[in-house]
Order: structure tokens, then C-alpha cells, then sequence
């Protein structure tokens, strides 16, 4: 279920994403300080499952908590879970399912189940079969390292989520732009690109200076000298064979239209993170002078356009030499929508990416736990002492996933999980029971 948290200044997240949740939580106690650590940790190595590993530790902390107010050592504790938390990872491994990268379409198939698994809970529910596959899509397109930096999520307002798009490269907002920049050219094929952290503005040679001169023509001459420095600026660019200059500094009205009349193209105040990624992509590298601009650091690509997408102009690099990358461009109505829409879409690339590095999934919905419970109960019966209740106690925390997601659904939990237990006894792991 969604949640609406309001935070000290007024700014309003709705989210069902467990993470986001408790970041945003002002949180005290210090054994709920560490169920937040614990959130965190998971949302950044897996991406998804920070409800689940919540859930899990609160039910561990309160299954043990009578033992404890008994007098029992927390040692002792800690070693039967320990136990059991070894017993419980050796029987996930036997039941995992492997991807299997050799056959391109099985794999692709159980990809996106994983996906659609991930968005089942989100706010994209509806359309989690049309996202699973541009997700699935987006990580096939990265490189063997899979860097989640190389997929970049934009949003556009306006428009159906069915409009939103995966662009087989790089893709970023049109920045301001100058008079002039209407007259650049908006497409080009193969282009050099020159990527910048330098300023092509007049005002940036201008210096908290003082300048003593006699007569005009000393005036004249310290304003061409200005002037002249700009434009040295702008013939080594043009002559470095760029057709396309990104920087992350402003831009001037004077360079555009300068660029302008040479048939290149130009974008000022790029940001950051957008020029870093189309470095990535393209290759080249970011100068801070244009003093040694010659094809080693600049970058190229098979197509460069500017397109319209719903209300806003894109820029997009596709066909990049240097390394895979892809670019989501998302569509939606409200602000706080598209924002919990990123957050959804980022665990299910997380999760896609997790299974094709480690190569298993096993089965969701509560039934991989049900299994480890009745495998870890019928273990705990071997065993004399103490440890029997605890690996038992253990196994009972295991249930609170199946029972959470009854309660969620409106079930009746006890009844549905007695009915789980029994089936549970009666079949074989693997087994599929149609019905309960």
C-alpha cells in the first residue's frame, strides 16, 4: 500500500517503496535505527526486498524477545541463528532456479517474470508486462560489467505511462540555449563531439581588474583583446573537426551564433552527470582548455539529433562506440507519479541486474519462505535443548512474509497459512499446487 509522508518543510513523497519509506521517517529508538541501516543496505546492494528484510528482522527481534526477558544468554541466541541462517541459505541454493544464459529466450523470459515480479507491488502495477520488457530491454543493452550509471531515467510530464520510451543510447533535456541556436543544425551522422568544461562567454574574460589607459585607442585595444580571446577560443573548436561541443559551463549568445554559421551545434550548462555519461558512451574525454582539442578526445557517435518528446526538446546520442548505455525517457501526469515511477523502475532494473550476475532466482509470493519454515522445523525436531526453540522460533519469523501479504490482501492469514503449512507437507519442493 502507498504511503503519503509529509516532511518538516511541507514537501509531500507518496511511495510503497520500503527504503524511501524509512529514510524519510524520523526515526529515534536505536534498535529502529538499525532496521533503517539494514533498509538502506539492501535497497543499495539488491535494489528491491527492503520491506521484506524489515519484516524479517523485526519478526527475528520479536520471536526471540521471551527468551530473552527468560534470562536466556544472547549468545546462545545468536549461535541457534546463526545455525539456522546456514541451513536456511544451503536449502535456497538447492531450490534456486538457474538462468540460463545460453538459451537467450528462456533467459529473457524469466528476466522479465523477475521484473514484473519487482513492479507487481508498485504503483505501475497495470503496466508492469510494458515495463518488465524496457527493462529487461535496458540491461541487455548495458555491457558485461551491467553499471547501473549507464541507464539513465528522465521524466517528461504529460502524456500516458504507454508513451514513455527506451532510447539506445544517451538522452538528455535540451538545455538554455542563446539567439542563433534556432538556426544550428539539429541532426547529424557520425559527429565529432566535443565535450567542454570550459565558458564561451564574453563576460568570463572580463576580471576584477583595474586598468589605467590615456587615450581611446588603449580602450579599443584592451576590448578586441577580449574579444579576440573568445573567438581564438572558438576557431580551435571549429577547426578541431567537432560538430557537436557540449559543456558544462554557460555558453554565450555571441558562440552560438558563432556556431551557428559554421554548421556545428552547441549545448551550455550540460549537467554533470548527463556529460560524464555521454563521455562514457562516446568516448573522448572532458577538457578544461581547448588548446588540445584533436580526435583523441573527442568523442563520436553513429547519430546525434534533437527530437521533440511531449513538451520538451532531447538531445540523443545513439550508436556509441565506447560503451553500452541506454536512456528510459518516462511519461506521466502528476510530479510525485513520476517520481515513485523511477523509484519502481529502479529495483526492477536492480533486480534484473542481480539475476543475471548471480545467475538463480527462486520462487516470490511467500513460498520460498513457507518452504525454508517447514525445512527448519523439521530440522529443529532433530536436535535436543535449546536450540530446538530457537531454529523453531526462527522458522516461525520465516512465516511473516506469507502472513503479511494475506493481511494485505484482505485474507484470512491463519487460516490461508495452516492451509500452506499443509501443503507444504504433502508435496515436494517444486512442486505447483493450482489451488488452496
Amino acid at each position: 500500500m502507498d504511503k503519503l509522508i509529509v516532511d518538516d518543510r511541507g514537501k509531500a513523497t507518496i511511495s510503497n517503496d520500503g527504503a524511501t519509506i524509512l529514510k524519510l521517517l524520523d526515526v529515534v529508538h536505536p534498535a529502529a535505527k538499525t532496521l533503517v541501516d539494514i533498509a538502506k543496505s539492501q535497497d543499495a546492494e539488491v535494489g528491491d526486498g527492503t520491506t521484506s528484510v524489515t519484516l524479517l528482522a523485526a519478526e527475528f527481534m520479536k520471536q526471540v524477545k521471551p527468551y530473552v526477558e527468560e534470562g536466556l544468554h544472547p549468545q546462545v541466541i545468536i549461535r541457534a541463528f546463526r545455525t539456522a541462517t546456514q541451513l536456511a541459505v544451503s536449502k535456497i541454493k538447492d531450490l534456486a532456479v538457474t538462468v540460463k544464459k545460453e538459451d537467450k529466450e528462456e533467459q529473457r523470459r524469466l528476466l522479465e517474470k523477475c521484473a514484473a515480479t519487482a513492479l507487481s507491488s508498485k504503483l505501475i502495477a497495470m503496466q508492469k508486462d510494458f515495463f518488465a520488457k524496457m527493462v529487461v530491454d535496458a540491461v541487455t543493452l548495458l555491457d558485461d560489467l551491467l553499471q547501473l550509471k549507464m541507464i539513465g531515467i528522465k521524466k517528461v510530464q504529460g502524456g500516458a505511462l504507454e508513451d514513455s520510451r527506451l532510447v539506445a543510447g544517451v538522452a538528455f533535456k535540451k538545455t538554455f540555449s542563446y539567439a542563433g541556436f534556432e538556426m544550428q543544425p539539429k541532426k547529424y551522422e557520425s559527429p565529432r563531439i566535443a565535450l567542454l568544461n570550459v565558458e564561451l562567454e564574453l563576460k568570463a574574460e572580463k576580471d576584477n581588474a583595474e586598468v589605467r589607459v590615456n587615450n581611446v585607442e588603449e580602450y579599443q585595444a584592451i576590448v578586441d583583446a577580449e574579444w579576440n580571446i573568445l573567438y581564438d577560443k572558438l576557431e580551435k573548436i571549429c577547426k578541431s573537426g567537432a560538430k557537436v561541443v557540449l559543456s558544462k559551463l554557460p555558453i554565450g549568445d555571441v558562440a552560438t551564433q558563432y556556431f551557428a554559421d559554421r554548421d556545428l551545434f552547441c549545448a551550455g550548462r550540460v549537467p554533470e552527470e548527463d556529460l560524464r555519461r555521454t563521455m562514457m558512451a562516446c568516448g573522448g574525454s572532458i577538457q578544461t582548455s581547448v588548446n588540445a582539442l584533436n580526435d583523441d578526445v573527442l568523442g563520436l557517435c553513429s547519430l546525434f539529433e534533437e527530437v521533440q518528446v511531449g513538451g520538451e526538446r532531447y538531445n540523443v546520442f545513439t550508436g556509441c562506440p565506447k560503451a553500452k548505455t541506454c536512456t528510459i525517457i518516462l511519461r506521466g501526469g502528476a510530479e510525485q507519479f513520476m517520481e515513485e515511477t523511477e523509484r519502481s523502475l529502479h529495483d526492477a532494473i536492480m533486480i534484473v541486474r542481480r539475476a543475471i550476475k548471480n545467475d538463480s532466482v527462486v520462487a516470490g509470493g511467500g513460498a520460498i519462505e513457507m518452504e525454508l519454515s517447514k525445512y527448519l522445523r523439521d530440522y529443529s525436531r532433530t536436535i535436543p535443548g535449546k536450540q530446538q526453540l530457537l531454529i523453531g522460533a526462527y522458522a516461525k519469523a520465516l512465516e511473516i512474509i506469507p502472513r503479511q501479504l494475506c493481511d494485505n490482501a484482505g485474507f484470512d492469514a491463519t487460516n490461508i497459512l495452516n492451509k500452506l503449512r499443509a501443503k507444504h507437507a504433502q508435496v515436494s519442493a517444486g512442486s505447483i499446487c493450482p489451488s488452496l
